[in-house]
């Protein structure tokens, strides 16, 4: 009697270690579905709040897999959430689908743009598809183990400048949850636990009068004048900001014929910096300086602040685990079609020469404090929930996100692979947290002694509704 309890529970045990392989395995087996999904929204490219058939895409299929889907939350059309199961503990996994604008191209390694207005140079319809398939993936595991909780899908558009994340946190989405998991693209596999930058951005109007630039100058004010001399000061202010800080703009309106005084011009900027009190009070400086250079060129300047985000809170907890799944799960190999594209790929402009190698082996867990050189709304996220992500090699190794190398490995099947080993990590990640509870309240505790318990999120955009127009 004894012997036979032993082997049954020996089977017991081999079962349930099988568990976590079979979900993989399961996942594996779903790949060319999930591919075409990606590869759907790459094609639609759709820049942020604009994101109407991304959005519907990923909803339509967690509905179809059995999740609660809730749209057009935070006041946003194309935000949504997606949930299966009840109770404790809730896992929520991120996923986004906004396209850059001016990078569309072909999936070629030579660059050859599509005559489209957008593409996906950050990889985002990986990211979107990809967790999507984690939270599915999940689901069935809960299915079929019985497992008691919560998983839930967050639909987060516009995190390319428009903060849509941030509009999701304030309005108290992520109340209830215990854990947030996300992934981004990227050219490597790895999981450290470092920040990102905090960024605050927006527009200055210049408003002047127009004049025959030749026949009449003298009864115009010119708007460009103003955002020139907006931009000059700013770049004397380099000289007495801290050296890590960024501040980078484009003149999105300058006016249209050469011979009439504009009597309108725009400046879109961002400012950032590791620290968000500094990014703050740079911001001030800003303002400051749009006010001097429209008195000195007889303008009037208005601004409107569009994005507006916190760095992020690492937690080693959650990091660790993440990195022991990854470990688990491993890269991939490229098929020699494949490193014929990444080879060319290498060759071009922009792109660094880096092991082929690194889309099969897992970078070292690093729990390096400084920031990277983005920013993401994930940190407004990090700021309220524990949370942690990862990042796969869905690019060629060396290329740099928002180029057009990036859309060009996007749109191919290396897209589709490091998307499968982000999937499997996020699940596999998300079943230990399950049975595990502990590894939630140590996530929690490591949270709570990082915000000292008694801090109070608020907003760097304030009070203002989701700028549903800042890609107009």
């Amino acid at each position: 009697m004894k012997l036979k309890l032993l082997t049954l529970l020996l089977i017991a045990g081999t079962a349930l270690g099988q568990t976590k392989t079979q979900v993989a395995d399961n996942l594996q087996k779903r790949q060319a579905e999930y591919g075409d999904l990606a590869l759907q929204i790459w094609n639609y490219a759709e820049v942020g709040y604009k994101e109407y058939k991304s959005s519907e895409l990923l909803q339509n299929k967690l509905k179809s897999e059995g999740f609660n889907v809730v749209a057009g939350v935070a006041g946003i059309p194309t935000a949504f959430t997606a949930t299966f199961g009840s109770g404790s503990p809730v896992i929520g996994i991120l996923g986004e689908f906004d396209a850059l604008p001016g990078l569309s191209q072909a999936a070629k390694p030579d660059k050859e743009s599509l005559n489209g207005v957008a593409g996906h140079a950050c990889g985002h319809h990986l990211f979107g598809v990809g967790s999507a398939a984690a939270a599915i993936a999940v689901k069935d595991w809960m299915k079929k183990t019985g497992q008691k909780g919560t998983i839930r899908f967050y639909g987060t558009p516009a995190e390319e400048g428009g903060s849509g994340k941030v509009y999701m946190v304030r309005e108290g989405l992520f109340k209830d949850v215990d854990v947030v998991l996300h992934w981004h693209p990227g050219s490597q596999n790895s999981a450290n636990a470092s920040s990102s930058l905090a960024n605050k951005s927006g527009k200055f109007r210049f408003y002047g009068r127009s004049a025959h630039a030749a026949a009449s100058p003298e009864s115009g004010r010119s708007a460009l004048d103003g955002v020139e001399a907006m931009t000059d000061m700013i770049n004397m202010m380099r000289e007495h900001v801290q050296e890590d800080s960024r501040i980078h703009y484009v003149i999105t309106n300058g006016g249209k014929a050469p011979n009439v005084v504009p009597d309108f011009a725009e400046l879109y900027l961002y400012v950032r910096h590791p620290n968000r009190t500094n990014v703050k009070e740079m911001w001030t400086w800003i303002e400051n300086i749009a006010q001097g250079a429209a008195l000195g060129t007889g303008t009037r300047a208005e601004s409107e602040i569009l994005g507006g985000v916190y760095d992020l809170l690492p937690n080693e907890t959650l990091s660790t685990i993440i990195h022991q799944n990854m470990s688990t799960v491993g890269g991939y190999i490229l098929t020699p079609e494949e490193k014929i594209f990444a080879e060319k790929i290498q060759t071009t402009e922009g792109v660094k020469k880096t092991p082929l190698e690194y889309t099969s082996t897992v970078q070292p867990l690093s729990f390096e404090k400084s920031a990277n050189g983005g920013s993401t709304d994930v940190g407004d996220v990090s700021w309220t929930v524990p949370t942690a992500g990862l990042s796969t090699a869905t690019w060629v190794p060396g290329t740099p996100a928002h180029s057009w190398q990036a859309v060009a490995a996007g749109g191919t099947q290396i897209g589709v692979k490091g998307m499968m080993t982000a999937a499997k990590t996020l699940t596999l990640s998300a079943i230990d947290l399950f049975e595990k509870p502990e590894l939630i309240k140590k996530a929690k505790e490591e949270f709570n002694s990082k915000t000292e318990g008694g801090f109070k999120y608020e907003s760097l955009l304030g009070t203002r509704k989701p700028a549903l127009d800042y890609r107009n």
